[in-house]
């Protein structure tokens, strides 16, 4: 093999690396653009996102920093994380366009319903988890402190668990993607799923104990969720193989 000949094999795999580094350079910048613009409101930001817990807190307590910088990093941090999540559909519209070539027409009106309705689902389950979750969750660890103890969470250390909820929701409401994407492609059928349904629901309970904190509502507020989600997947799922088989 001549060196030319080694040069244009190896030409279009670094066209699409550098195509790659541009998608990946683009969506740094949408990110850090948005993140400049959210930086002056990062503590009314925070506040926001502390509300939840400083509403079901009781009288006298409050929210403290226990390290220095706290005051400063912790919103700091959190509005990096809004930014991400803001962005999340420009990200998703880069990723689009880079394996956009490689897919046949068909493959294409599949996947853009796919991912405009994962960008939407992600968005609906931190909605689910900030507005129906946090509530009820903040109110019931609230009333269940020991009398004598004073409930005063860090600042740090609630960001850090908000996130991991946000974050699990979010994943958890991928969950009929997941199975139309499965069904379509053939790797499993609708009626193998359907027959396996209580092997389903036992592990949304056990994504639920291992992805909340050890209560039993938080647990239950996302194990129901991930549940009838599937069932929502395993219905389009299996109108669209119908309509597959009618075509």
């Amino acid at each position: 093999m001549t060196d030319e000949n080694h040069n244009d094999m190896e030409k279009p795999l670094l066209e699409h690396l550098t195509e790659l580094r541009g998608c990946l350079l683009k969506s740094v910048v949408v990110i850090s653009v948005i993140f400049l613009i959210l930086l002056p409101f990062a503590n009314i930001i925070y506040q926001f996102v502390a509300d939840p817990l400083l509403e079901k807190l009781p009288n006298g307590s409050s929210m403290i920093a226990t390290e220095v910088a706290s005051p400063f990093l912790t919103p700091f941090k959190l509005t990096l994380f809004v930014a991400i999540f803001v962005a999340t559909p420009y990200v998703f519209f880069q990723l689009w366009s880079f394996v956009m070539p490689a897919l046949y027409d068909k493959e294409k009106k599949i996947a853009i319903p796919l991912l405009l309705s994962s960008v939407l689902l992600f968005y609906t389950g931190i909605a689910f988890a900030y507005f129906a979750v946090f509530p009820l969750l903040f109110a019931f660890l609230a009333s269940t402190a020991p009398e004598g103890v004073k409930v005063m969470t860090d600042i740090n250390h609630y960001l850090n668990f908000i996130l991991k909820l946000f974050f699990a929701f979010g994943i958890s409401f991928e969950i009929p993607v997941a199975t139309v994407v499965l069904i379509r492609s053939g790797f499993i059928s609708v009626d193998t799923l359907a027959a396996n349904r209580p092997y389903i629901i036992l592990g949304a309970f056990v994504a639920g104990m291992l992805l909340t904190p050890p209560d039993v509502l938080s647990q239950i507020m996302l194990a129901v969720p991930i549940w009838l989600l599937f069932e929502l997947g395993l219905l389009l799922g299996g109108k669209k193989n119908k309509k597959g088989d009618a075509d």
